[in-house]
């Protein structure tokens, strides 16, 4: 679900239980329901499944410049592939290693499987003698901006979206 600002500036994506919480709490309008119409009943009430919802409140927000690095958002940027090998990756490896200067960094880290993350353990790519199937970039354009990474968005968001620059 695509959380808007009081001012319809689109902040992050939520989940469908956090959106429908907001809307319950009254901090949050629909503004747009589910695509396929779909409703959420309880012995009391029937609620649209919200596609975009818009806090009643403005809450400002600090400009970043660069993307959080999140597990979630590395293995997205990575299509969940390892950096080393091409299979499903399930952990993060630093591709110049903690221990030896290397930063928590977008340009250092890489998914990978844990077969390769274990043999490379905490050396270099050069006494291995590996090499990288992708060179690790810091993530751009508004997805990744504004709404963490969000794979699909929903049609519905576009009105909310393309205004915005990468």
């Amino acid at each position: 679900m695509l959380l808007l600002n009081a001012s319809y500036e689109p902040l992050t994506t939520v989940s469908l239980r956090r959106a429908i919480l907001l809307v319950l709490r009254e901090k949050a309008d629909v503004v747009h329901g589910d695509a396929a119409g779909s409703v959420l009943r309880s012995t009391t009430n029937m609620l649209p499944v919200p596609s975009v919802i818009r806090l009643r409140r403005y809450v400002r927000v600090p400009y970043r410049r660069r993307v959080p690095l999140t597990r979630a958002a590395l293995m997205r940027r990575d299509n969940h592939h390892c950096a080393y090998c091409g299979r499903r990756a399930e952990t993060i490896d630093h591709v110049i290693p903690r221990s030896r200067g290397g930063g928590h960094l977008w340009e250092n880290c890489v998914a990978s499987c844990k077969q390769c993350n274990h043999r490379k353990a905490d050396r270099l790519l050069d006494e291995l003698g590996w090499t990288l199937n992708v060179t690790p970039r810091v993530p751009r354009g508004v997805s990744w901006r504004l709404i963490n990474g969000a794979e699909h968005g929903d049609p519905q968001w576009e009105p909310y979206i393309s205004h915005i620059a990468a």
